[in-house]
């Protein structure tokens, strides 16, 4: 039960190594950190904007301008050459307290992109 109220009614949702949603679980990828930057920017073409860059942290916060608004932050950081862990944290701006899984599923729809470009890794 609490699994669907964190679910669906909810504002916010964000990803991490051992989350119990196995679609939020933190991604890996094989390439390098400036390729996978350059990626999750161009992820959010306008009517998007990107309200902060930095690459020395690995963070880019945006407001998404999609069906609904929300504010995301991803971080990107190389754990080792070639191995790029990508994480996301997503607010939505429903104007009420739920947003009915929309969070969710934008970081899943966001994976799914990056999923397109970049070889998947097991984190180890």
């Amino acid at each position: 039960m609490k699994a669907f109220i964190s679910r669906y009614l909810s504002t916010h949702s964000e990803t991490s190594e051992q989350h119990k949603d196995t679609a939020l679980i933190t991604h890996y990828y094989k390439a390098k950190h400036d390729e996978i930057f350059r990626a999750v920017e161009e992820m959010f073409p306008s009517p998007s904007e990107i309200k902060a860059v930095s690459k020395e942290r690995g963070e880019l916060t945006i407001t998404y301008k999609g069906k609904r608004r929300a504010f995301v932050v991803a971080t990107i950081i190389m754990v080792r050459p070639f191995r790029t862990a990508v994480d996301f944290s997503v607010t939505t701006d429903s104007g009420g307290p739920v947003d009915f899984g929309y969070s969710r599923n934008l970081i899943v729809q966001f994976y799914e992109q990056l999923d397109r470009q970049f070889t998947a890794v097991d984190p180890g």
